[in-house]
């Protein structure tokens, strides 16, 4: 019923965009008198952001065309190295380039697509082979082909990786940083000659008993019963995964943007100001922003649920007590992979001590293979997307990766 209630009221509000649309296009014709005086450019400007925040929207692509590589313009093509089920391994092959560092890009699955790391992409490709994990919308895979939890996504990032090759790197940004760890810690302990030389963790809840915040909260003051009840809901028919049990991505938008709403109706204002004001540069970029911030998709149930238990509720992995198919996850078997710890100071989703506690746990790995990093005056998204990522960030990232590419 939740589901159906979205749709139906997506549907109406794609039709308003629609309209809202035309009426802003011909409120700026230049051959519309009203264009020029009045009330004419204020009311296409509100009609402009309305359209743009009403819009109904798909996965976006990439469009990594060329980067720069040795000062000359390389051009950049998207390759299908692995397809799953519930994901597919990127690779963004530079033509004539060869020998860089493999990095596999460990995207989140938390409701948003793996688009929404471009800006991480885009600053690392210069310098490096570069692989992602590129995650299926859950409404789109048919319920024939199974359940996807946590046990399935670790076992995809070992996949992944034997696919890559030995000496390979891994960088988890959020979500993902538990179960690269963990894959991380099997892969040393089965002697797996494709562990990574190094990984790279930012912004991840590895122990969320660390300085907790709103996001923590929510989870260990409600039951897991709750969540089963409240926030999953049935794909409906007219998506492939029909019957499908999943947490909506609309529910987890509607979750960031309430966290921060004046934020975010503050930006939509300063978009308005700015196209009243034909400063459609400055628009644009807002506009670009929520293009992929409101490009959501949906988890599998079991994922979501499992997620919620183990990481944030019974904070099964700091405490030792973490089964995976029936093995314990132990952090201190890491001893092969380097790792680097980086946190934002003003994360409000995954506080600050939690993502450095994946070096603490890492008890048989030498202090010199250890680093932390506390990016000053970043949030969540500014530890991997924007300019605090590519001037401060990234160069520490880097470092650690040729320092132990040999």
């Amino acid at each position: 019923m939740l589901y159906a209630s979205y749709e139906f009221q997506r549907s109406l509000l794609a039709g308003a965009s629609v309209f809202a649309n035309m009426g802003a296009n011909l409120l700026t014709n230049p051959l519309n008198p009203l264009s020029y005086v009045g009330a004419g450019p204020v009311v296409a400007s509100a009609l402009d952001v309305f359209a743009h925040a009403a819009s109904p929207r798909g996965k976006p692509a990439f469009g990594i065309e060329s980067v720069e590589v040795d000062g000359k313009t390389v051009v950049v093509k998207e390759e299908i190295a692995a397809r799953k089920a519930f994901g597919q391994l990127k690779h963004f092959v530079k033509e004539g380039v060869e020998g860089q560092p493999r990095l596999l890009i460990v995207a989140p699955m938390s409701g948003h697509f793996a688009t929404l790391l471009r800006g991480t992409v885009e600053r690392m490709l210069p310098g490096h082979d570069v692989y992602i994990t590129d995650w299926r919308d859950a409404k789109n895979v048919p319920v024939e082909a199974g359940s996807f939890d946590l046990d399935d996504y670790i076992d995809y990032i070992v996949e992944f990786l034997e696919q890559i090759g030995p000496g390979a790197h891994m960088l988890a940004v959020c979500q993902p940083s538990v179960p690269c760890y963990a894959a991380t810690a099997f892969m040393t302990q089965d002697e797996n000659p494709c562990v990574p030389r190094t990984l790279t963790l930012m912004g991840g809840p590895i122990d969320t008993r660390e300085a907790p915040t709103a996001v923590n909260t929510l989870a260990t003051e409600r039951p897991h019963a709750w969540f089963a009840q409240n926030v999953i809901a049935t794909v409906p028919g007219l998506y492939p995964g029909a019957g499908r049990k999943v947490y909506p991505g609309f529910l987890q938008l509607a979750g960031f943007m309430s966290m921060n709403l004046g934020s975010h109706l503050n930006s939509h204002y300063e978009m308005f100001k700015h196209l009243v004001k034909g400063d459609e540069e400055s628009a644009s970029a807002s506009k670009d922003f929520y293009e992929e911030y409101r490009s959501v998709c949906d988890m599998t149930a079991e994922f979501y649920l499992q997620t919620i238990e183990i990481v944030f509720q019974r904070h099964a992995l700091p405490k030792g007590e973490w089964l995976h198919r029936g093995r314990l996850v132990d952090p201190g078997a890491i001893t092969k992979t380097a790792l680097l710890a980086i946190e934002g100071e003003n994360d409000d989703i995954s506080g600050l001590g939690q993502t450095k506690a994946s070096l603490t746990l890492a008890k048989k790995l030498p202090e010199a293979e250890k680093k932390y990093y506390m990016a000053e005056g970043a949030g969540h998204y500014g530890i991997f997307n924007g300019s605090k990522w590519r001037t401060k960030i990234a160069p520490v990232v880097e470092e650690w990766i040729a320092k132990h590419n040999d």
